[in-house]
């Protein structure tokens, strides 16, 4: 699965990219994200708070309680603001 990183989560992890494959106990976004804040420090900060994180499956936007079922590509970021 690739994992794409945008604005601070990005920039606490070190990377805007990474190739990962979870285990099987990872199901859904949230289980994810809990999954990534084990990996490294930078990871751990990124993901310390949840709720502050959107995703998206495959270029869609998702809720994080989203099943990941077959994905190819998650994106996590910051919420977004317009102007």
């Amino acid at each position: 699965m690739d994992l794409l990183y945008f604005a601070w989560v990005r920039e606490r992890i070190g990377t805007g990219q990474e190739r990962l494959d979870p285990p099987e106990a990872v199901v859904n976004i949230a289980d994810l994200i809990g999954w990534l804040a084990t990996l490294s420090p930078g990871h751990a900060e990124a993901m310390r708070e949840p709720e502050r994180l959107r995703a998206a499956i495959d270029q869609r936007f998702v809720p994080l309680d989203a099943p990941l079922g077959n994905a190819r590509e998650v994106a996590l970021f910051p919420p977004v603001t317009g102007g």
